[in-house]
């Protein structure tokens, strides 16, 4: 008499299900394959650009792309108007805006899922005055109210950081809210509470992990926006300041010369088109991968 075994499917891991769907997307990949590029790019910068960023050759100014007339092969990309390489600046421009991106999103996602897990379990009163305050910072136009603080606070790289941030927080405040109200009626969360669990252990460890889906994928769309906020108060000159080799600042310092130097402000800002694209993208693809009601079968 033979032994039988029965044999069921074996119900895919979640790293490999959430691959499965996000794969779907197929400008998702695309977004990622030019992310993961960038990023390597920004980590490896000081290998691969060929010059200082910083550095200024004044016998070089506002060389042409190596494909036009007057272009030369050490400048690939030309230089600007003091001699600096492009390419060497866009490279290391690169560390800024990821570095721009990750500290806006690590202070405004933890800020803002502390202050709404809070506001889901407190008395209504409480959750009335800390979702009235968020709605007063949302009803001020986001850069707007960033360009105010940054000029109270002084122009510099940390205090754009530090601005953005506090004007992204209520996005997570509310979506953290609305998730934890969501989870709270369910089963699980009762048999917690009968089991004695505490305000804290209920709030980080019991409801926190089922509301992460959504924060990823506004943590993901929050990357992008801080991008191209701090590159908008560069542009503005209170972001990053000169000589450092951040996007925004490199537009701000070569404004005047567009009609006659055009990739001095062509290629910082394709840099951002296509970083801020690939992120989005990507941000598609999660929300598509995360988002139980948008799986197809």
């Amino acid at each position: 008499m033979s032994d039988t075994v029965s044999t069921t499917p074996e119900r895919p891991s979640r790293l490999a299900e959430f691959w499965f769907y996000f794969r779907e997307n197929r400008g998702a990949v695309i977004g990622l394959w030019v992310f993961a590029i960038f990023v390597a790019l920004a980590v490896l910068a000081d290998v691969i650009a060929p010059f200082d960023p910083i550095a200024q050759n004044r016998d070089a100014t506002l060389l042409p792309p190596l494909w036009q007339d007057g272009g030369t092969w050490p400048h690939i990309l030309g230089t600007d108007p003091l001699g600096r390489d492009i390419l060497s600046r866009l490279l290391h421009g690169a560390r800024y805006s990821f570095f721009v991106g990750i500290v806006v999103v690590v202070v405004a996602a933890t800020g803002g899922i502390v202050i709404g897990l809070v506001a889901g379990f407190a008395p209504r009163w409480l959750d009335t005055l800390i979702m009235r305050i968020m709605d007063i910072i949302l009803s001020f136009p986001s850069l707007l109210l960033a360009l105010v603080l940054v000029a109270v606070l002084g122009p510099s790289l940390w205090n754009a950081m530090l601005a953005i941030a506090i004007v992204l927080q209520p996005h997570y405040v509310r979506l953290t809210r609305a998730a934890v109200l969501t989870e709270r009626s369910k089963d699980y969360v009762t048999s917690a509470r009968v089991a004695g669990a505490g305000r804290a252990r209920m709030m980080f460890i019991t409801v926190l992990p089922n509301c992460l889906a959504p924060i990823i994928v506004q943590a993901a769309l929050s990357f992008s926006n801080a991008i191209l906020d701090v590159a908008a108060l560069g542009f503005l000159g209170m972001g990053a300041q000169p000589p450092t080799p951040e996007w925004g600042t490199m537009l701000a310092e070569s404004r005047e010369f567009i009609l006659r130097a055009w990739w001095v402000v062509t290629f910082p800002g394709l840099a951002i088109l296509i970083t801020v694209l690939a992120i989005n993208l990507m941000g598609d693809g999660l929300r598509d991968a995360l988002d139980p009601k948008l799986k197809r079968s």
